[in-house]
């Protein structure tokens, strides 16, 4: 009823007495009582406006400049989601509907018509996002839905090109952002074809859903699918497309792609002006763009002008950048720009007028980074493009103005098209005050000289072309002041209502004599009632302005108030005289600009592509590749060309040319200097040898660089007894830091490379945020703790949040204890979090937007950033008796009481798609574990039939990569004959199978297992083979190698080589079980941070051990290129590897003794070469590369005559040619596909699936460089066979290969997984089998199908067969379900990287693990997760942390990603003490 109530007669409308009179405007209200207007917009060049009503979601009209309203007829009420105005057609407007019927006029809203899209608008990007627009034709629309059919809503677009008078066309899914090509007027392709049809967008990568992986696309013809789709993607990089684009905006002519990268908050910047010709911007060496740091400003047509953050995100300032005329390069205009913490900048340019920007800027900028003081901020101007700036000026003071970050109106801060008239509210003397504390400022000639106006903060308008200023105290108020003048006086009028004024706004142009005044009741409660207020000054002048009433304004003029020129013109207007008693009544005609060319000047030209200024700015430099006309230097290098000068006219430059040499004159060139610095490949390896003090490295750390990282420098760190060192170019050269400094510890960043942290026996801590420059230091609250524990944490988003762990009462009685404190300054400030701690770390809980169930989407949900875990005593007091450990969260920083998760807590770790608690089980003598997939709620987790774990004796997290959990369940612990079994979690880790048992570990908890890093589902382990031998003590262990093609369904011994490197056949007899090739494992290798593979060299693997039946102590290196099925020789002896270059470069070095000679290979190991690295042997202790193995340098770590050395071994003199890759046809390029199997299958299918991924030819003499994608396709899914397949939960493998029920216990109850998933329709019997997580196979033999069952209430479904998903087929439920938001890239993320420790920040299996398998079986995995049985992940006991305070030369790590700087497949915490849960002294108990 309010309703239809609220259609006839919307509100009380009143008319002033004033309306009559000839010297004052009308004014006429209109109030809405049931809501606040907003989003009001007008139809350019007309009085028609309409506005939105966000209670009852319903749009207002009026076509009388606002003084009356009504509700727009012909379109269904209450369910608008956004108005959107179409921004080239002054005619057109959308109302976007809740549903997937919407509705547009071409009339200015006088009639509506209906358009349908298959999908709803997007709700999960910001509001006014659902359409873009083509600038050259209105009919071009993109619209942006989400599908929500599924468990989550996943975003896709749509597009129209006859406006929405037919049905939308599908355009592509797993989009984020599509853009037409032509955005905007200025922008060309240079192609008609192309500016009509072409589209961009950003889109989830091929094989991953995941941010990092986003790319660009661009389809000629709406990405049809005929034969697949339509699209392609530009090499933003030289030869290379990029990763990880977050966003793209066209910006006048110029199109803007950013990306950003893991492990950096660094962001890069590629600029196109044509979507062909594609650049990185160029920045000067000492600034770069970060995330949430830059701001891209109002730009020109021929310059971006950017913002870059300096200092603290705290207080922050900038620094104002411009490019030349197509984005290469940009140059500083002005330092210390106000800019807030939502990267608003004060900057401005004046409306109409080219080169003239008004900015504020800070002061006391060095107070404000050092002491964090108030800023003092002052206003500065530009009449020359921002190449030199000034101060305002009011009656001979200094004038400063609040601008965008203090914003108070609507649009711009100061102008608006009526030419030179600038207003704004501010203060005169030393800086800028409060804006309550501020007054109205005028000025006529843009901005050159001002005046004051009015007393006090104003909301102000343009209308006439300037003849008419308005203003409205921000304040309760029931008047408003208006100047005919150029604000030289003012009138005041009575409005007849107090109010408080929210915008005052007028036509786009200020052409007209219409104003509205949007305000709301003055006491501004949140039930306040709306009004907006029509303004008319048309009564007021009858005269209309003649040539007499109008002067010619110069918009630049020079101290003598002579025209000034800028991009080769002068500028000037026609406008009405100051004191004219006439109105310009030129409604909706723009004013018009006369220009008038000059004289060529050095200012009108810019340096060429690949050319940049000289430091002094007088010469243009080449630097990159001289452009070559066609057919020049084709005879050879003595030939001479004509190119370049270094110089250009800046486009769109319209100056007049003179007589005489020209700067941009072509000038002769040698074909021999076509490039920049440049030096030719010399064919040769070098070395550099560095000696150190000291008698040991104790720290030694790469920062390593991402691909979006600016510069090329290889920076590692290394501390001995004697200091700490810092090299930038992977150690040829060495410098000494911190000199009579004691450093105890060296602590990179886990999420941010760039950052480092240096520690002291004291609280004082020093840290680079610019890979090891620019040291600075903070103070701790307390030294760092000296129970071994972890003293810093590091947040996964914030940069400068940490978590220290502080050593605090040394000197009482009770003694130290460890006390955690967290800064989100960096250090600055500081705040207790919790007392008597063993460990607090950040939790991280990422939920992305494409993972919203469709009834969370708009909802607010706490915010997960703040969420931590802290072990804690349950009383504050150092004793262990009776005082266990507990496991406490806050997400509120610990301002409130935590919650207590568990008592008696062994420890927390956090793996793959899980967080697992370890606690103790008095009762039963046992440990227990819980689990949880959201971080708030645990249950418990079960394991098969039988296995139970005494607390003596424990268990070890071995990998969680391919979204199952590899756990190591000790079954003898007896001294040096260490053994379990291995079993093996579903998908959601809800059922374990038994896997593998026998599996060899040690006394620590360390076991003999090993992902291959970048090849999903191969591992190898070493089995003990007598461990039921009646003399197994006698014996000792009996090891024997096997491997894994399938992710642990079945096992088979290593196929040996068939000749060692002598090309003579092994001495050994007999079918594999007495000749097969057993490799050393983990457990016996001395640095733990090795691996046998890296996953930049897919299926590459080194090992030392033997050929026999049984491993044996002498060892020679062995080696595979296709992940495991063959092997061969490499060297006699035991020797040490590292990847190059992905895999294109292999080195080894002798492991143990001395030597001065290392082998290398360029053709994945077929050959080998020898190369003398030194004159003298050097004892090795270590060979090492950036955690990436991407790098064509390596450095040897060793001692020579009781010095410490290392060498550097460069390998880019070989070859100074970058490899070629194009995905549309690899094999014509440098690299070839190679595909994975299985060893026991004819096909190439693993997994389901056929993989290709990239590899360089061995014959090719190039370097990779950036690092190549190394998936390049899924060739297609295969159908299913047994090897798709393992032994379901309470099913044993049988020595036939089939899955046999474990006696005494009951199969499963797939019923229950009709639980799990409501819209499940069916389920199957257990047969024994479930596919395993990572396979994609479809039909074919599927073991894991029986006799199909409906699920309750989905009888008449069932017959139609709408079975689940295969992945959800297999969840066994016994308790509540807890479904996962995205929880699998929660704990990914936090799994880690090689984040800097050297090869202890070894690639984490599961980063490394196939693409295609991680992400999309991992989204399954999260949607469908019950937790029943969840996986375990042990963690260690926080023993001792020797290195990390100084004390010996062990290194701790945190369990989540530094253990990264570890090794990838264990969660393991100490080099020195495993994972074994329970194994601990009694007196804990």
């Amino acid at each position: 009823m309010r309703l239809q109530w609220r259609s006839l007669f919307v509100s009380s409308i009143l008319c002033l007495s004033v309306s009559g009179k000839k010297d004052a405007p009308s004014v006429k209200i209109t109030k809405f009582d049931d809501f606040i207007p907003r989003n009001l917009n007008y139809f350019d060049d007309s009085d028609v406006l309409l506005l939105e009503d966000s209670v009852d979601h319903n749009v207002y009209r009026s076509d009388d400049a606002g003084e009356s309203w009504n509700m727009v007829e012909g379109v269904p009420k209450g369910k608008l989601y956004e108005l959107v105005m179409h921004p080239l057609d002054n005619k057109r407007a959308y109302i976007i509907m809740e549903g997937k019927n919407h509705w547009r006029t071409s009339d200015r809203g006088t009639t509506w018509e209906k358009f349908h899209t298959d999908a709803p608008a997007t709700m999960l990007r910001p509001r006014g996002e659902a359409l873009v627009f083509h600038a050259g034709d209105p009919d071009r629309i993109i619209f942006n839905g989400m599908d929500c059919s599924g468990i989550f809503c996943e975003e896709l677009a749509m597009y129209t090109t006859n406006g929405f008078s037919k049905d939308t066309k599908f355009l592509r899914s797993d989009v984020t952002n599509c853009h037409w090509a032509k955005s905007s007027p200025l922008f060309t392709t240079g192609n008609k074809d192309m500016d009509a049809n072409r589209i961009i967008c950003v889109a989830k990568g091929r094989f991953s859903p995941w941010p990092k992986d986003y790319r660009l696309l661009i389809s000629d013809n709406f990405f049809a699918s005929g034969d697949g789709l339509q699209e392609f993607e530009p090499k933003l990089e030289a030869g290379r497309t990029v990763k990880g684009i977050v966003n793209m905006a066209i910006v006048t002519k110029y199109l803007v792609v950013a990306a950003s990268a893991d492990g950096t908050d660094e962001m890069a910047l590629y600029i196109s002006d044509d979507t062909i010709r594609w650049h990185r911007a160029v920045f000067p060496h000492d600034h770069k763009l970060t995330e949430a740091a830059y701001t891209i400003l109002e730009s020109t047509n021929y310059s971006i002008q950017v913002d870059v953050m300096s200092g603290s995100p705290v207080n922050p300032m900038g620094v104002l950048f411009s490019s030349n005329s197509n984005g290469t390069y940009f140059q500083r205009n002005i330092e210390h720009t106000n800019r807030n913490e939502w990267g608003m900048v004060d900057f401005e340019k004046i409306s109409g007028i080219q080169g003239i920007v008004l900015v504020n800027v800070v002061e006391n900028f060095e107070e404000v980074e050092k002491s964090r003081k108030a800023k003092k901020i002052k206003s500065q101007i530009s009449f020359d493009d921002g190449r030199t700036f000034q101060g305002l000026t009011c009656d001979k003071k200094d004038l400063h103005l609040h601008s965008v970050t203090d914003l108070s109106n609507s649009g711009r801060v100061f102008s608006s098209p009526a030419p030179g008239l600038v207003m704004g509210i501010g203060n005169t003397g030393d800086d800028l005050t409060s804006y309550k504390k501020g007054n109205l400022y005028v000025s006529d000639d843009a901005g050159l000289t001002w005046r004051e106006g009015l007393k006090g903060p104003h909301k102000y308008e343009f209308g006439d072309q300037g003849s008419i200023l308005v203003a409205i105290a921000d304040e309760p108020t029931d008047k408003f002041q208006y100047s005919l003048n150029h604000g030289k006086d003012w009138n005041s009028v009575d409005i007849g209502e107090k109010i408080k004024p929210v915008q005052l706004t007028t036509t786009l142009d200020s052409t007209s004599l219409k104003f509205l005044l949007e305000a709301i009741e003055p006491h501004g409660k949140a039930n306040s009632a709306g009004y907006i207020i029509a303004i008319d000054f048309d009564d007021m002048h009858e005269a209309k302005c003649t040539a007499d009433d109008i002067e010619k304004w110069s918009a630049r003029v020079d101290k003598d108030n002579e025209p000034t020129c800028l991009m080769g013109h002068t500028q000037s207007y026609n406008r009405r005289k100051a004191d004219a008693d006439c109105f310009m009544k030129n409604e909706f005609e723009d004013p018009v600009a006369e220009t008038s060319n000059c004289e060529c000047t050095e200012d009108d030209f810019e340096c060429d592509y690949n050319f940049v200024r000289s430091s002094d700015r007088k010469e243009c430099k080449l630097d990159g590749n001289l452009i070559l006309p066609e057919g020049a230097c084709k005879g050879g290098s003595d030939e001479t060309f004509l190119g370049s000068s270094g110089w250009r006219l800046i486009p769109g430059n319209t100056c007049k040319r003179t007589s005489g040499a020209q700067r941009d004159d072509l000038q002769e060139h040698s074909c021999k200097n076509t490039g920049g610095e440049h030096n030719p490949s010399s064919g040769k390896i070098e070395n550099t040898q560095k000696v150190f003090p000291g008698n040991n490295f104790k720290n030694k750390v790469y920062l390593e660089r991402t691909d979006v990282s600016t510069g090329s420098d290889e920076t590692v760190l290394v501390r001995t007894e004697k200091g700490v060192f810092i090299s930038h170019d992977h150690g040829k050269n060495w410098k000494q830091i911190f000199k009579d400094k004691a450093i105890t510890a060296i602590y990179p960043h886990q999420h941010f490379k760039d950052v480092v942290y240096f520690l002291t026996p004291t609280n004082k801590v020093y840290y680079s945020t610019e890979r090891g420059e620019n040291i600075r230091s903070f103070k701790a609250p307390q030294p760092p703790n000296i129970e071994g524990y972890p003293v810093m944490n590091f947040h996964w988003k914030h940069k400068d949040w940490i978590i220290w762990t502080g050593a605090k009462d040394c000197s009482s009685k009770e003694g130290c204890h460890s006390v955690a404190s967290i800064s989100k300054d960096r250090g600055d400030e500081w705040k207790t979090l919790q007392r008597y701690v063993r460990r607090c770390e950040f939790i991280k809980e990422d939920k992305r937007l494409y993972l919203t169930p469709p009834s969370e989407i708009g909802k607010e949900t706490k915010d997960p950033e703040k969420l931590i875990y802290c072990e804690v005593r349950e009383k504050e007091k150092n004793t262990k008796v009776d005082n266990p450990w507990q496991l406490v969260a806050s997400d509120n920083f610990f301002d409130e009481e935590p919650r207590v998760h568990f008592t008696n807590v062994v420890d927390f770790a956090t793996m793959s798609e899980f967080i697992v608690v370890a606690t103790k089980d008095e009762a039963h003598q046992t440990l227990r574990v819980n689990a949880s997939v959201d971080g708030t709620t645990f249950a418990a987790a079960h394991f098969p039939h039988g296995f139970e774990v005494p607390h003596q004796e424990g268990y070890t997290v071995l990998d969680s990569s391919t979204h199952s959990v590899f756990l190591h369940v000790t079954v003898n612990n007896e001294k040096s004959l260490e053994y379990g079994s291995i079993i093996k979690s579903n998908s959601n880790g809800t059922s374990y199978v038994l896997s593998l048992s026998a599996v060899d570990r040690d006394s620590v908890g360390y076991v003999d297992f090993e992902k291959t890093l970048g090849l999903e589902g191969v591992a190898m382990v070493n089995v003990v083979a007598n461990y039921n031998s009646k003399n197994y003590a006698k014996e000792g262990k009996q090891s024997k190698t096997m491997i894994t093609h399938n992710d642990g369904a079945e096992w088979d011994l290593l196929s040996p080589p068939k000749v060692d490197t002598d090309g003579k056949k092994f001495d050994c007899k007999g079918d594999i079980n007495k000749c097969s090739l057993n490799i050393h494992g983990y457990t016996e290798r001395e640095n733990k941070a090795h691996t046998y593979s890296s996953s930049s060299a897919t299926a590459f693997m080194f090992g030392t051990g033997s050929v026999g039946e049984y491993l044996t102590k002498d060892a020679d290196t062995f080696m595979t290129s296709d992940g495991g099925i063959t092997w061969k020789s490499v060297k006699k002896g035991k020797y040490m590897w590292e990847y190059g270059d992905q895999g294109s470069i292999l080195v080894i070095v002798k492991d143990g003794g001395s030597t001065n000679i290392i082998y290398y290979s360029l053709d994945e190991g077929d050959t080998w070469e020898e190369y003398k690295f030194s004159d003298a042997e050097i004892e090795i202790k270590d060979l090492t590369t950036v955690p990436s193995d991407n790098s064509r340098n390596f450095l040897i770590w060793g001692s020579k005559n009781g010095e410490l050395v290392t060498v550097n071994l460069d390998f880019t003199g070989l070859t100074n040619e970058q490899c070629k890759l194009d995905e549309d046809d690899v094999d014509e390029g440098d690299y070839y596909l190679w595909t994975p199997r299985h060893p026991k299958q004819d096909s190439e299918c693993l997994f389901g699936h056929i993989s290709q991924y990239h590899r360089k030819k061995p014959t090719s003499n190039c370097f990779n460089g950036r690092m190549i994608p190394s998936l390049h396709d899924i060739a297609r899914n295969c159908t299913c066979t047994r090897r798709d397949f393992e032994c379901d939960f309470n099913y044993e493998r049988q020595q036939d290969g089939s899955c046999k029920l474990v006696p005494g216990v009951d199969p499963p109850d797939h019923a229950l997984t009709c639980l799990a998933d409501p819209s499940q329709i069916e389920y199957y019997s257990a047969t024994g089998y479930r596919r395993i997580p990572t396979t994609t196979c479809q039909g074919g033999t599927e073991m894991d199908k029986s006799t199909p069952h409906p699920c309750p209430g989905h009888g008449d479904s069932f017959h139609e067969k709408h079975g689940p998903s295969g992945a959800a087929i297999f969840f066994a439920v016994v308790i509540p379900i807890v479904v996962a938001t995205g929880v699998g890239y929660w704990v990914w993320r936090n799994w880690g990287s090689k984040f800097g420790q050297i090869r202890l920040g070894e690639q984490s299996s599961f980063n490394s693990d196939a693409p295609y398998i991680k992400y999309p079986v991992l989204v399954v995995a999260g949607v469908v997760a019950v937790v029943q049985a969840l996986p375990l992940l042990a963690v260690s006991l926080w023993r001792s942390a020797s290195s990390a305070i100084g004390r010996g030369s062990s290194r701790r790590f945190t369990t989540r990603d530094s253990f990264a700087r570890g090794r990838g497949d264990y969660a393991i915490v100490d080099e020195d003490e495993g994972e074994l849960l329970g194994d601990e002294s009694d007196e804990e108990v």
